[in-house]
Parts: structure tokens; sequence; C-alpha cells
């Protein structure tokens, strides 16, 4: 029997009569709804030593990482940036044998702020999560949190120097989902369509892409299954029409210093939208070789 298609629509949270309080007991029945792995909560609204409370204060036994999330309705807004990383900075001094992540989860992240997180993520490990809810009925609303931002993984070429730790596939396959290898994967052969030999060079923070020029693409598959974080390169005069043609087919496109575009992809969305990516791909990669 075929599948049948349904096409749905992300909605407000507050539209649908819900508050923060609704989410908040969502996330305590299942934190894995927030793409962060198997987590424990230690506390929920845990109040700090010097006032304020943080929503949740979780723990990853096996890597003893302790993550402070801070959750919001709507769009982030300054106040839910500065509240969070006051949080992760309380509690790294309350238990400095142990890694911290400062955690925003908000509806909306738009451009403003994401070039702002991405900043603050130079000094405070910070991962950014966008949860967007669907109303699959009228009894039904289903949750998506996509990582638009993590840790170290953002760092491309452009910021690091040459002596970069080389790894291999095995090394990313056991550090990521292996399935969120497979948007690269489906990029690389589009490629090879256009009678491109892309390169790729597996690095500890990133998997360049290059052909016979320079690197003109970054992936950072995350752990989320078929999902994975893109940088590519252009120049300032293409970028910011490369920019609209992406946001226009609604994909969360965001600039970079003066020629990079980075984006988030599902495998998914990558197959509705292969034409346009590779299309821009392309492009960089014949820029990369002037």
């Amino acid at each position: 029997m075929p599948l049948e298609l349904k096409k749905v629509a992300p909605i407000e949270l507050r539209a649908a009569g819900l508050d923060e309080r609704w989410l908040q007991a969502r996330i305590k029945d299942d934190t894995g709804l927030l793409g962060l792995g198997e987590l424990e909560i230690i506390g929920r609204e845990h109040r700090q030593p010097y006032g304020g409370r943080i929503d949740f204060l979780m723990h990853h036994a096996e890597t003893d990482v302790f993550y402070e999330i801070e959750v919001m309705l709507g769009a982030l807004d300054e106040s839910h940036i500065i509240r969070t990383i006051e949080y992760w900075d309380i509690e790294r001094q309350r238990r400095p044998q142990s890694d911290h992540r400062a955690v925003i989860v908000a509806e909306h992240i738009t451009s403003r702020f994401f070039n702002v997180l991405r900043l603050l993520n130079r000094a405070v490990p910070m991962i950014a999560v966008q949860l967007s809810a669907f109303k699959l009925d009228d009894a039904t609303i289903a949750l998506h949190a996509v990582t638009v931002l993590d840790i170290v993984e953002e760092i491309s070429d452009s910021d690091v120097s040459d002596q970069v730790e080389q790894t291999d596939r095995a090394y990313w396959e056991k550090k990521r989902d292996p399935t969120s290898l497979t948007v690269m994967d489906e990029i690389v052969s589009a490629l090879r369509s256009r009678n491109i030999d892309p390169r790729l060079t597996y690095n500890k923070y990133h998997i360049a892409l290059g052909s016979t020029g320079n690197n003109f693409c970054w992936f950072h598959p995350r752990k989320s299954a078929g999902y994975c974080h893109i940088e590519f390169r252009l120049n300032s005069e293409s970028r910011d029409a490369a920019l609209a043609s992406l946001q226009g087919i609604g994909i969360d496109a965001f600039p970079r210093k003066t020629d990079i575009i980075t984006f988030g992809i599902t495998t998914k969305n990558l197959a509705e939208h292969m034409a346009e990516i590779s299309g821009l791909l392309a492009t960089a990669e014949e820029m990369s070789r002037r």
C-alpha cells in the first residue's frame, strides 16, 4: 500500500493554547526530544545560588557532561541568551571537574541571533536547538528539534591553521550518526554528475570538500539521524544572491564573514532541493580554482 503524503506547516505553540510549562513537561517526559542524546534530569527549574532558576539541569553519565538548558516559546531574545550563559557559568563553578554546555531552546532562532551565538560560541560552549511544532490533527502535535549551532564543530578551514588533525570516515561514523554522513555522500555524488571530481578530507572538527583548487565546502555531521550542517565559500559579490536563493526555497541559510554561507539540511530536504544546492556548490567549486 503506497504511503500517503501530507503537507504540514509549523505552528506557534502559544497559538495552539500551549505554554512553556506544557513544553517543559514534554521534555521532562522524554529528554530525547532535544536531540542531545539520552540525558538524565538533575533538576527542573533548578534554583541557582545567586537567584533565578534554570529550566533544566541535565547530565550525560557516560561523558560526564552537564547541560544547562533554557527553554522558551517563540523567537529567541537577548534575555534568554544572557540567562543561559549565567546559568552555565554558575554550574561550571559548582562542578569544575566536569564539562558543561549552555543550551538554548527556542521555536525560532533568526539570523540576527545566530550570528551573535556563533561569536559567543568562541568563549562559551553553546548549543542552540530550534524546536518546531507541527499540528498533525485536532488532537496531535509533533515536536521536531534541529540543532542549529553546536560547540567546536562549527569551526571551518577558514578559522584554523593548516595544522589540522586529520581523521578518517570511521572516526566520524563513530562520533556522529552514520546516516548524517549520507547528506555529504549524496552531495558528492551530485557534484560528480556535474563532471566535478570531489576530494574529501576528514579532519577532527569537520570534513572538508575540495577538488583541484582550495577547499570550498565543509561538512559538520550531527548526532541527529540524517542531519548535517554545511558551510561553503563563494565570494563577497555572489554570496548575497546565493543566500537569497536558498532562503527563497525555505532553507534556513545564514551569512558568515563576507563570503561564507552556512545552513543545516536533512536527507529528506536535500532530496527536494538537490538541484539548487548542488548548483551553488558547483559554482563554489569553480571559484575555488580561480
